[in-house]
């Protein structure tokens, strides 16, 4: 079964954009040194929101399928990127994260090992993972 997912981001003046997705508004935003409002995350930062919090999901989801007592689930993810590409300072390099760490915390009954398998069979079933481990065609339309 395929899913199509529809957000939509309008720009709002200054560095302020909403994106609709489903019944919610969120604002993602600059820093006021950016030249933002600082209402919100900028669209890194909701990059690996959607990263650790996708995790998180996928790890209910898991823990839930195989009986697992899971107290607690979270991550950690930092990212460096090359604020000179994005500003245009420079043609070299990438304007995407070069490296992202996920540092995660599982507790529940089981060994390190259980834990590093159960968070490997989560990061496989994760979909935010699989877009940055693989590449996904992206297409755009004038309207």
């Amino acid at each position: 079964m395929i899913k199509t997912v529809n957000i939509k981001s309008t720009w709002k003046g200054m560095m302020r954009v909403d994106g609709e997705a489903g019944t919610h508004t969120m604002i993602i935003d600059q820093p006021k040194q950016m030249g933002g409002g600082d209402a919100g995350p900028n669209p890194m930062e909701y990059f690996l929101l959607a990263l650790g919090g996708c995790l998180c999901t996928i790890a209910a989801i898991i823990a839930r399928q195989r009986r697992i007592d899971l107290r607690d689930f979270s991550v950690e993810v930092e990212g460096d990127y090359d604020v000179d590409f994005l500003m245009g300072k420079t043609e070299e390099g990438r304007a995407g994260f070069t490296q992202i760490r996920e540092k995660v915390f599982i507790d529940a009954d089981m060994t390190d090992e259980e834990k590093r398998d159960f968070f490997k069979d989560v990061a496989a079933r994760c979909p935010v993972t699989d877009n940055i481990h693989y590449e996904t065609e992206v297409t755009f339309e004038l309207q």
